[in-house]
């Protein structure tokens, strides 16, 4: 568990705690507030991410994902629900956002080492 830095990206945030304790599979969980957002939508008809900007400060209403390999560097997937001051929730994959205040739970995973690879039907790095 830890306490995530004000004012710094949440995804790079998640991924230093992970190699700061050596851990190189985990689930991850985050509650807490950004200052603002980047998320996106996966297109599955042009396999693309389509991202957009929360460009005010949200609630993290729900936070999950996973840290496994990629390209051999360790990559974070995660997905967000973000609560807005109007009660409004929006979400999607988490490209990025900075930091008001956060609490990250990582659970290590053990067991044969995962890599993300190209998946060619879904245009995906899938395990």
């Amino acid at each position: 568990m830890a306490r995530l830095e004000h004012g710094r990206d949440i995804l790079e945030q998640m991924k230093g705690v992970a190699e700061g304790a050596g851990v190189q599979m985990a689930y991850i969980g985050a509650i807490g507030a950004l200052q603002d957002a980047r998320l996106a939508f996966y297109d599955q008809s042009t396999h693309r991410y389509e991202a957009f900007s929360v460009d005010q400060p949200a609630e993290i209403a729900s936070c999950i994902g996973n840290l496994t390999n990629k390209d051999g560097q360790p990559f974070v997937h995660a997905h967000a629900v973000l609560a807005l001051s109007d009660g409004r929730a929006i979400g999607g994959h988490l490209v990025g956002g900075s930091v008001f205040a956060a609490e990250l739970y990582i659970q290590e995973l053990i067991g044969a080492e995962l890599e993300r690879n190209l998946d060619k039907t879904t245009g995906l790095y899938l395990w």
